[in-house]
């Protein structure tokens, strides 16, 4: 299951896709995590310390071999230099899966050893100075884009993206590329306004969003929650000392999460695997191609020299049928 956790800033979201991630590690699944914030906090959360977070190997900074793994021998590719981030897979392409090994994740991902599991981590990479005036952070979260577009995820398989903060995957057809999306919005009138964000621009894409609403202090909250944001609102997290001891950088083992935080990651998964029936493949294809089209003409096109347009597979949809086939080929 792909599943994105948004909100503005502050609202936690870290902190909860960070709990969630920790929670499905300990049930044993299979995830991927991958920080695609401007702001990269997700390796902290995580228990990592500063030196080993400000060590994990950036995914853009990957980005050519990234391209040259997933090109594989697509004949409608003609160089890994004609790939942008939304450039689709088809018959030759290589892809991903959650569980295996491959250069990407050799190069990308990092282990990160959790109490009741391990994850693999991935992040976009900071914005560093360099980038100021020249680059924008849609640069950065363009190699996570192009993963996910690559990407076939089985039924209890996780891929867990802690997104930037507002609206700004909006810039791409990124907010599409997953089975859910978690907004985190803290009961307050700035709380609930990336939830609206969302919600208009999601309205015409299918996306199933649900709200987690956060830092919850009462009956008043969840009634003003819920007022906001109506049936959307699945669940509500209140103060955790297991919280504030893991910001610390002293988290107790995980068992010891109070029992209605616990409570609300088992909700939190429920609600993800529940999509997975949902699945409509060729929609998500569909998607898929259609944001690479508007992506070509209007950059993508001029920037490579060449008609991107020509990169769609007509035939091809994106399923787990098609991951065996590309796996007997590579």
């Amino acid at each position: 299951m792909k599943i994105a956790f948004v909100g503005k800033g502050g609202s936690g979201k870290t902190t909860l896709s960070s709990l969630f991630i920790r929670h499905l590690a300990a049930s044993g699944s299979p995830v991927v995590a991958v920080d695609a914030d401007i702001n990269q906090h997700l390796g902290a959360a995580l228990g990592l310390d500063e030196a080993e977070a400000a060590g994990l190997p950036a995914m853009g900074e990957r980005l050519p071999l990234i391209k040259d793994y997933l090109r594989g021998s697509n004949p409608r590719i003609a160089s890994t230099e004609t790939m942008i981030k939304t450039t689709p897979p088809g018959e030759g392409s290589r892809l991903l899966r959650v569980r295996e090994n491959n250069p990407v994740y050799d190069a990308c991902a990092r282990p990160v050893e959790l109490d009741g599991g391990a994850v693999r981590l991935m992040v976009t990479g900071p914005f560093t100075e360099a980038d100021l005036g020249v680059a924008c952070y849609h640069s950065k979260t363009g190699a996570v884009e192009l993963c996910l577009n690559h990407l076939v995820d089985g039924q209890s398989e996780y891929v867990v993206v802690d997104m930037t903060a507002g609206s700004d995957s909006f810039a791409s057809g990124l907010f599409t590329r997953f089975d859910i999306t978690f907004l985190v919005a803290e009961p307050t009138r700035k709380g609930v306004s990336v939830y609206r964000q969302y919600k208009e621009y999601a309205r015409d894409f299918g996306v199933v969003l649900k709200v987690v609403g956060n830092k919850v202090q009462g009956q008043d909250d969840i009634d003003f929650l819920r007022t906001e944001v109506g049936d959307d609102l699945l669940v509500t997290v209140g103060h955790s000392d297991w919280v504030r001891a893991m910001e610390k950088g002293r988290p107790p083992r995980f068992e010891l999460l109070e029992q209605p935080n616990r409570r609300s990651l088992r909700t939190l998964q429920t609600a993800a695997d529940a999509t997975y029936e949902l699945r409509d493949r060729e929609r998500y294809t569909r998607q898929m191609v259609h944001f690479h089209l508007k992506n070509a003409s209007s950059w993508g096109n001029e920037k490579t020299g060449a008609d991107l347009a020509a990169q769609v597979d007509p035939g091809f949809v994106l399923d787990e049928r098609c991951a065996s086939a590309a796996a007997q080929l590579t």
